[in-house]
């Protein structure tokens, strides 16, 4: 068996591995990464970036439906192309694939392909190979997972990664989890014509997030025809063979019904990937189904677990747990991740983003909050391009008037919010938002608008 001698291991090339990677690679290490599948882990090739390019063709076919309020003539029938739309989804996925395997050989980064086993401390064996190093980063990620009662099958009952590959578009589709990714792919199969029903056990859309969003969220999917069947509870399903059979039924102990689709599509969360690493050999432990990390993000004495595998979320988390890590390692000064500033986004239609406390959290912490809210509809920018209204809601602590809060839903916002997020990490307060021009006519000036609203002199309300 060969041995091969680095500066680090990073076991999976996500976005929270990769970027480790290449990080410590720019500050002179010998990094080698593992990967079993595509570079870019499950982000790049199955999350984060395919469906967003899945939900560019709904937002396209969307905006074609609607084109006579442009002025604009559309003759002959406008239809979506399923299979060309998946095709540009794997397509877009595979690029980007590329573009980190260019990224890795410009740093001078090892990719190994195969499945990595750590043996014990700075050991690790990927098929016949043994890599050692004097540092581990575990960044292997999550995978989908499902709840009592309904098993994935991966034709009738599926999860995110076969929604995004089907060979057919359905005719109807049911989802298990109102959360981000329930959301999104019933916003991209609804805008194909798709008839869906959502059920979420909790008792409101992206309950993770501001109820105000959620409600204004919820007034959006009824306006599409998306069914909610929120406070409900999915016991079993069946795959019948040409549909798939699901048992639903009020949290409250209510009767029991049976719906029909020709698919049922779970998303309930994730489960984190840590079988057969080796972890225990590493001095590593699991707790609640997670690699157990300190503040340093430290798992053992040489090894250090990043992103969905410790439950943190999102990729852009990871991506600052591995630069943070790689800068450690390499004794370069390094800024612990700010966990309170971590920005959250959903890309259904319209788009929801936040950052920071809700108004509620801000209330059980004891934080007095000054709340402003500033619709988008009267914008120009919103009435010229007939978005979506919504609005901008922002939190500034009273005392202070530091950002304490944000909350958006409606054009844009997945953008927008990265302005009140550097507000949560520098000294811009309120006042100094409301001072700084926004350029017109733009869906920043909401960001502004609201503020002033917060400070009590909103011009435009």
């Amino acid at each position: 068996m060969s041995e091969t001698a680095f500066d680090l291991i990073v076991i999976g090339s996500g976005p929270g591995g990769y970027v480790a990677a290449i990080r410590a690679a720019q500050l002179g290490l010998e990094v080698a990464c593992v990967e079993r599948e595509g570079l870019g882990g499950i982000c790049l090739n199955w999350g984060c970036i395919p469906t967003k390019a899945l939900l560019r063709s709904a937002e396209v076919l969307e905006l074609f439906h609607r084109a006579k309020e442009f002025g604009i003539v559309v003759e002959g029938t406008v239809r979506a192309d399923f299979t060309a739309i998946i095709q540009r989804s794997r397509d877009v996925a595979a690029k980007i694939s590329k573009g980190v395997a260019f990224l890795f050989k410009k740093n001078k980064i090892t990719h190994v392909v195969g499945t990595a086993r750590i043996l014990g401390k700075g050991r690790v064996q990927v098929g016949d190979q043994t890599l050692t190093a004097g540092h581990l980063i575990v960044a292997t990620g999550a995978r989908a997972r499902s709840i009592p009662g309904v098993e994935i099958d991966g034709e009738r009952i599926i999860e995110y990664r076969k929604a995004m590959s089907l060979p057919a578009q359905p005719k109807s589709m049911i989802v298990i989890g109102a959360g981000a990714i329930g959301v999104e792919f019933a916003s991209f199969y609804r805008a194909l014509g798709v008839e869906v029903t959502i059920v979420e056990y909790l008792p409101r859309l992206v309950p993770t997030g501001d109820p105000e969003v959620s409600a204004e969220l919820k007034k959006a999917f009824d306006r599409r025809g998306v069914k909610l069947l929120l406070s409900h509870k999915v016991s079993g399903a069946k795959n019948l063979g040409d549909r798939v059979e699901v048992a639903v039924e009020a949290r409250d102990g209510g009767k029991t019904s049976t719906l029909g689709a020709d698919v049922l599509l779970v998303a309930v969360g994730i489960t984190a990937n840590t079988e057969n690493l080796g972890l225990e050999a590493a001095g590593a432990a699991v707790e609640k189904g997670f690699i157990k990390v300190d503040a340093e993000l430290r798992a053992a004495d040489g090894v250090y677990a990043i992103g969905d595998v410790i439950g943190r979320g999102l990729a852009h988390t990871a991506s600052a747990e591995g630069v943070y890590v790689a800068e450690r390692i390499a004794g370069h000064p390094a800024v612990p991740v700010d966990y309170d500033a971590i920005p959250a986004c959903v890309y259904c239609h319209p788009e929801i983003a936040q950052v920071g406390l809700t108004e509620e959290q801000a209330k059980e912490r004891g934080i007095a909050v000054k709340v402003g809210r500033f619709p988008f509809r009267p914008l120009g920018k919103t009435m010229a391009a007939s978005e979506y209204p919504g609005f901008v809601k922002v939190l500034w602590h009273a005392e202070t008037g530091a950002l304490v809060g944000a909350h958006m839903i409606g054009p844009a916002v997945t953008d927008l919010v990265a302005e009140l997020t550097l507000a949560k990490t520098t000294e811009v307060n309120a006042e100094s938002l409301v001072y700084t021009v926004h350029a017109h006519p733009t869906f920043a000036e909401a960001v502004k608008e609201a503020t002033e609203d917060a400070l009590g002199h909103a011009i435009h309300l």
